[in-house]
């Protein structure tokens, strides 16, 4: 007889559960095997990307800087460095660095000095 918690993706006590281990999310083992996982798919071209977005904060824009081949861990130490040259502050949010105000033409030339490829994308 099938186990009735196998399909089990919600719970009113725990909340969302993972699917992989059948724990609720917050207390989840295979949040390592999850992390490795995202890493694979944010596989990019080798080329880093700057855009502006204003898109969900009431106008105020955000400089966003992907495609960086760096686990998450590595990401960190780069983002404090750029937030510092351009002197605002910022988040990293899914393996894109996002920094507060439009910084593009610093980020270009800083992140071509640390040897990235970079592009401007978006208008």
């Amino acid at each position: 007889m099938k186990n009735k918690l196998d399909n089990l993706v919600y719970s009113t006590a725990g909340g969302r559960i993972c699917p992989g281990c059948n724990q609720p999310v917050a207390r989840c083992c295979c949040q390592a095997n999850r992390e490795q996982a995202q890493a694979k798919s944010r596989q990019s071209d080798g080329v880093v990307r700057l855009s502006r977005q204003t898109k969900g904060r009431k106008g105020s824009g955000v400089t966003l800087i992907s495609g960086i081949p760096l686990a998450a861990a590595e990401l960190k130490p780069l983002a404090k460095k750029l937030k510092k040259q351009c002197g605002s502050g910022g988040t990293i949010k899914d393996g894109v660095i996002e920094i507060q105000g439009d910084h593009r033409q610093l980020l270009l030339e800083a992140l071509g000095k640390l040897g990235y490829r970079v592009k401007l994308a978006g208008g």
